[in-house]
């Protein structure tokens, strides 16, 4: 064997260790994480958690209902404002905008999915809050419905580009308007992805405490309607966490569990949905 040989045969298995090294450190320290969380917060959970609300400062036991439900209305808040503007402005950019103005939009939503949560949550606060002149459950759904808005447009206009030319050539030569083409032909051969593309939005926002501590704040009892403080998991978990009660910590250990449980579920439910509904790039 040439010593060349030699030598690159060697790079290539020194190269092949090294990548399957740092992938096993990678998954080891993902796992970890789990397992340590599953650990702690699976011993944590009982019924009171799900059904009881927080007990008083110093006393044991208690649950987070409030804020398991408080989270839900702010999802689904959010959901309701960020989507329906990322799907149509994604439909803007895949369909009718000019190569100028493409790019020009696609900036900025890259821009404003690049700001940190928190400067989002005192922008919500200053322009919500303020005039409002209180914490709501509808700041807290505002503020993560601005960062669900350029997950939402990208992931859709992605989509949409994989509808192959072909569809959409072939509605026009029925004679079809170009609106009702995209509405009827292009827009549903893309609608799985474009669902799994908003499950991973709703999943990316759903474990945010920074904006959330600028608009809702928490609240320790129910929050009827959306014009009042409400609790959320993640601000839950934050406030336990750093208390000094030990029941405390056991129940933040629980939310987190809950919390991570439903991020799963949403990640794991947008990857079926993707892996059923993939198409070939349109030429």
């Amino acid at each position: 064997m040439k010593p060349s040989s030699t030598f690159k045969n060697l790079v290539n298995y020194t190269m092949f260790a090294v990548t399957g090294l740092c992938t096993l450190i990678a998954v080891g320290i993902l796992f970890f994480i789990l397992g340590y969380l599953v650990y702690n917060g699976g011993k944590s959970l009982s019924l009171s958690f799900f059904t009881n609300l927080p007990a008083p400062v110093g006393e044991i036991g208690g649950g987070m209902a409030n804020a398991i439900v408080g989270s839900g209305k702010v999802l689904l808040l959010a959901t309701l404002i960020g989507i329906p503007i990322g799907f149509l402005g994604g439909v803007y950019l895949s369909e009718y905008s000019t190569q100028q103005i493409a790019f020009t939009i696609r900036y900025i939503t890259d821009l404003l999915n690049g700001v940190p949560s928190i400067v989002i949550g005192i922008v919500i606060y200053t322009v919500v809050v303020h005039p409002m002149g209180h914490f709501s459950t509808f700041a807290g759904g505002v503020a993560l419905g601005v960062m669900m808005i350029p997950i939402s447009v990208r992931s859709t206009e992605e989509f949409l580009h994989a509808v192959p030319q072909s569809l959409r050539e072939a509605a026009l030569a029925l004679g079809a308007p170009k609106w009702k083409s995209i509405v009827t032909v292009v827009i549903p051969a893309a609608m799985r992805g474009i669902i799994s593309g908003t499950m991973l939005a709703l999943a990316r926002v759903a474990g945010e405490t920074a904006p959330l501590l600028f608009t809702a704040l928490g609240n320790q009892f129910w929050s009827p309607g959306w014009n009042q403080p409400s609790a959320t998991l993640p601000v839950m978990i934050f406030t336990y966490a750093v208390a000094p009660y030990e029941d405390w910590h056991r129940q933040a250990w629980a939310a987190g569990f809950v919390l991570l449980t439903l991020v799963l579920l949403i990640n794991i439910t947008a990857r079926l949905a993707l892996s059923r509904g993939t198409y070939v790039s349109r030429g």
